[in-house]
């Protein structure tokens, strides 16, 4: 894969693995189709393989990202959920080795400009939800 910096965030990241459905927009209207299976398919496999695994054992865990997990499969079917949560892992691996950093489930991230006095009401919203 080289290296992570080469792209310019998880998104596009998510995107070059082929966690991302395809666009094909025109005049304002969004059409999106099936992901697009592009990238690397030995690294998309395993992601995918690793969040149906997560996936199918969301209800036995009580951490923000299993909470969220079980939310999108009752709305939108677990196959979904999956790849959903495949493009959610890919994000948080772009993160970790771009920025050196220790996964953290807790994290709450804050927008770039973003005044810190709002940091504070956003760290006390992640515990309560803890």
């Amino acid at each position: 894969m080289g290296d992570f910096k080469q792209f310019k965030d998880g998104a596009q990241f998510g995107a070059w693995l082929g966690l991302t459905p395809r666009q094909n927009s025109s005049g304002g209207k969004n059409n999106l189709g099936s992901i697009t299976k592009r990238g690397d398919m030995y690294v998309r496999m395993l992601l995918i393989q690793g969040a149906k695994s997560a996936v199918m054992t969301a209800h036995k865990r009580d951490d923000p990202i299993s909470k969220w997990v079980r939310q999108l499969r009752e709305k939108s079917g677990w196959q979904k959920a999956a790849v959903a949560l495949a493009n959610k892992n890919a994000r948080i691996l772009w993160a970790m080795f771009v920025r050196g950093k220790p996964f953290d489930a807790r994290h709450v991230s804050v927008k770039p400009g973003q005044p810190a006095a709002v940091m504070p009401v956003a760290m006390a919203m992640a515990t309560a939800l803890a």
